[in-house]
């Protein structure tokens, strides 16, 4: 693969590089807007870093969008205070600390191609990037997202989160199951937006040009988990504990996020066919951390509001939904669709159908694809209506057993997407 042409990167920035020469670890922290969670976010990196890695050099890198509010301003300003509050020992390199604005298509995308050239730049071994929203973090996610790559040669650390059972639907009902039956590997959260990885692999992602595609605005978590995995690369996941953000009612403001993570999964099957068609079932990735209960933030959800979006798009998505749609699979939307409140449930095997029905249609591009993603958020909301019904009194660990059984109807049923992707039109 040819590598794009070096993207140069603003004048300030490339001087202090130059300065800097090289660095062993960089972590970046793309944001926009950030000042109220950004300052918390720079000080527990900065205090990871200096209390897991102080014989190191490291550098933090913020790749700020343009914000308004005096995120950048934040970034330089944050001390972490005495050393000895928090450290046995001071740290013997100080933590340089770059903000800069980058540059390109609106996303977090173009932010993480900044980053990811920083860290070919000075040659560094590991690096990470975390989310600037983020309330949960704490000192040791840089020690569970670094060391699995500079003390154990893996190139890619997804995080694994303790969340409300309501919070990922998006990931626990599409990406998750999905991404592990196409691609074989179980990284529970394959966009859970804070990683770690190794300085090869940065490269290796510089040496693809997609940064003037949607993977920049808004599919750069998935296509980081994918392209890892597609890319022969050593992948490991850790436990970071909570991840406290501003989560949503999953029945509300989500249509957005739903039709543009999902666009990317479908446009990464298009690109790695002849990898994902070749796997069949799936195996455990390592996993570094002690997994533990934690206290989490109550989710409302609105039932009757998903329910409702769902049988109005029954009524008045029926001729689309017969162009997506087996016959078999709209026959039992549509029996769904016709049933009670008390006695609702969007089954499993069905939901598995309609998601490789809908990739189907995707990769022949039955209608307009953004038609198409659109049609998929009422089913999306039918489907997470039935999973809060069935799962209201259910503990966290039942809960993973009901998500565990979806993923293996979605292994099991991957002979029918491969058919019908293969099947001439």
């Amino acid at each position: 693969m040819s590598r794009p042409e070096r993207r140069p990167l603003a004048a300030e920035l490339e001087e202090t590089l130059r300065e800097i020469g090289r660095a062993d670890l960089v972590v970046g922290i793309p944001s926009y807007n950030n000042a109220r969670t950004i300052g918390h976010v720079v000080r527990a990196v900065m205090a990871g870093l200096a209390k897991y890695f102080p014989d190191h050099t490291a550098v933090i890198v913020n790749s700020d969008g343009g914000s308004k509010d005096g995120t950048p301003e934040i970034v330089r300003q944050v001390t972490l205070g005495d050393y000895r509050t928090v450290l046995a020992t001071h740290p013997v390199h100080p933590i340089r600390r770059l903000t800069a604005p980058y540059q390109g298509v609106p996303g977090k995308g173009s932010a993480l191609r900044m980053v990811f050239e920083v860290a070919v730049r000075l040659q560094a071994r590991a690096c990470a990037v975390v989310d600037a929203d983020v309330r949960s973090i704490a000192p040791e996610w840089m020690e569970w997202l670094i060391s699995p790559v500079l003390r154990e040669g893996f190139d890619f650390v997804a995080p694994l989160y303790r969340r409300h059972k309501y919070d990922g639907t998006i990931t626990n009902s599409i990406v998750y199951p999905l991404t592990r039956a196409l691609y074989g590997r179980r990284v529970r959260q394959p966009i859970g937006g804070d990683f770690g990885f190794s300085g090869q692999l940065a490269a290796h992602y510089l040496a693809h040009d997609v940064w003037h595609t949607d993977v920049a605005r808004f599919g750069i978590d998935i296509w980081m988990t994918t392209t890892a995995i597609t890319g022969g690369f050593r992948v490991c996941q850790s436990f970071l504990g909570a991840k406290i953000h501003d989560a949503k009612d999953p029945g509300v403001d989500l249509s957005g996020m739903l039709t543009q993570v999902v666009g990317s999964v479908f446009e990464l099957m298009e690109a790695n066919y002849s990898t994902w068609s070749a796997v069949r079932g799936s195996e455990p990735v390592p996993t570094f951390g002690l997994e533990y209960e934690v206290g989490l933030e109550p989710i409302r959800v609105n039932v009757a509001r998903m329910l409702g979006i769902f049988r109005l798009g029954a009524e008045e998505l029926s001729d689309l939904w017969q162009k997506i749609l087996s016959p078999s699979t709209f026959r039992a939307v549509q029996r769904i669709a016709a049933s009670g409140d008390a006695d609702f449930r969007f089954p499993p095997d069905v939901w598995v159908a309609l998601i490789y029905d809908f990739a189907v249609a995707f990769h022949r591009r039955v209608i307009h694809r953004d038609h198409l993603l659109q049609a998929l958020v009422p089913l999306y909301l039918g489907r997470t209506a039935s999973f809060v019904l069935e799962t209201s009194e259910s503990t966290a660990e039942e809960v993973e057993a009901v998500i565990e059984e979806l993923c293996l109807q979605f292994e099991q049923q991957k002979p029918y997407l491969i058919a019908n992707w293969e099947a001439r039109e």
